[in-house]
């Protein structure tokens, strides 16, 4: 089990106060908040290490190397994959589709084949394949949800066949949370479109669980360092080297290539082929401390921790929800469901009702949540989400509960 009063004093900005209230940070799944750990390492290069990498012998450039490339193989480690050159630095999970998209998609994809996506996705994971297949003809088919947002396999299962090339989910929903069965899927896609590619979403998994990218069988896998106390503008896409091997560049330019003449040039080896120019140095470093931090932890104790106040935040929330103060979206069952929680004030608008939050300290995310096709399906426009971490507590979901009240005298709703 972890201990959070001695994990809230290594995150320094949790000492602020907003209007006059002490801070509850609640918007987690849009960004995380950074412990002093990972503070000092990024501090610390610049201070005391501040080079370019890969190319420099003197020391300094040694040394940020030697840092840029430790924080490859803990990542390595820590998504379970057992080759460092199978991490390919990114700025985000975004970043990393869009270079699948370019490097394998527009390469592999064409007209007679089909995508398929959900209506859960975040439209990272939606709209580059959107944008391959009006660039190359190919068919783009979306898996149906439920009332609570889960997919739906049967769904899914109709939708597979010999045509489909690229299946692209992700394994847990930011808008609802909802954690989706992916050991089924895969068998699914495995079973009836056996020549289909995988790539999953991890933005949301991977900060928040437990996560085996070989054990689960997936071609590529994404995710962003700043949801897991990393770093803003650092992400990771892992693929198998014998996928990336046969990828084209996304980016072309300086240190992606081993040989070059005025006429032509070859490409570096992996990963570097794929990591074109001056890296985001500091930032790799810095998620390199935040997967320390992480596996200090334990990902199992951060997910029972999550799943203790998603618990709490249904009953608690529901409490309101039986007197008709508000709705919450998504299933109910905490199993399946990650550190999210979403809702709306009814007869408030969302954006309205997060001003009114702020207003006590309270920092929720409003909106689409980047899921407007899933927002939609399911009637609830824009909503309230908000989102869980290891540094946050039941008295602060507490808190939350006891000033929605107060949205309704703003607002003068009996």
């Amino acid at each position: 089990m972890i201990d959070v009063k001695k994990i809230r004093e290594d995150f320094p900005i949790l000492k602020r106060k907003i209007n006059g209230k002490k801070l509850v940070y609640f918007d987690s799944a849009a960004t995380s908040q950074k412990p002093i750990q990972v503070i000092d390492a990024v501090s610390n290069y610049y201070k005391n290490h501040n080079a370019n990498v890969h190319r420099g012998v003197h020391a300094l450039s040694e040394e940020a190397t030697e840092m840029v490339e430790s924080t490859r193989n803990k990542i390595a480690g820590f998504i379970g994959s057992d080759r460092d050159e199978e991490i390919i630095f990114v700025r985000n999970a975004t970043e990393g589709i869009n270079l699948v998209m370019y490097g394998w998609g527009e390469k592999n994809l064409g007209k007679g084949d089909v995508i398929i996506t959900s209506y859960q996705e975040h439209h990272s994971n939606l709209v580059p394949w959107q944008m391959v297949c009006k660039k190359t003809g190919v068919e783009l088919r979306v898996v149906d949800v439920d009332d609570e947002g889960k997919l739906k396999l049967g769904s899914l299962e109709k939708l597979l066949n010999e045509k489909v090339k690229l299946v692209a989910l992700t394994q847990v929903s930011n808008l609802l949370g909802v954690i989706n069965p992916i050991e089924r899927i895969i068998k699914l896609v495995r079973k009836k479109s056996p020549e289909a590619k995988i790539l999953l979403d991890g933005s949301q998994s991977v900060p928040h669980m437990k996560v085996d990218v070989k054990k689960l069988g997936v071609d590529f896998f994404v995710f962003s360092g700043h949801k897991m106390l990393g770093p803003t503008g650092i992400g990771v896409l892992w693929s198998r080297k014998e996928i990336l091997e046969e990828m084209d560049p996304f980016l072309f330019g300086g240190d992606m290539i081993s040989e070059v003449r005025i006429d032509k040039a070859v490409w570096n080896k992996l990963p570097y082929k794929f990591e074109a120019g001056t890296p985001n140095i500091a930032g790799e470093i810095g998620l390199g401390a935040a997967v320390e931090y992480l596996d200090s932890l334990g990902m199992d104790n951060v997910r029972k921790h999550e799943k203790e106040l998603v618990e709490y935040g249904l009953k608690r929330l529901g409490e309101l929800e039986k007197k008709g103060v508000l709705e919450i979206y998504g299933p109910k069952d905490s199993d399946i469901r990650g550190g999210v929680l979403t809702f709306n004030v009814k007869g408030v608008h969302a954006h309205d009702v997060a001003q009114v939050l702020d207003s006590f300290g309270i920092a929720v995310r409003s909106g689409f949540h980047c899921a407007q096709p899933l927002a939609e399906k399911l009637g609830m426009g824009a909503a309230v989400r908000a989102s869980f971490y290891v540094y946050n507590t039941k008295e602060e979901i507490d808190y939350l509960v006891e000033k929605i009240p107060e949205i309704l005298k703003v607002f003068k709703i009996k």
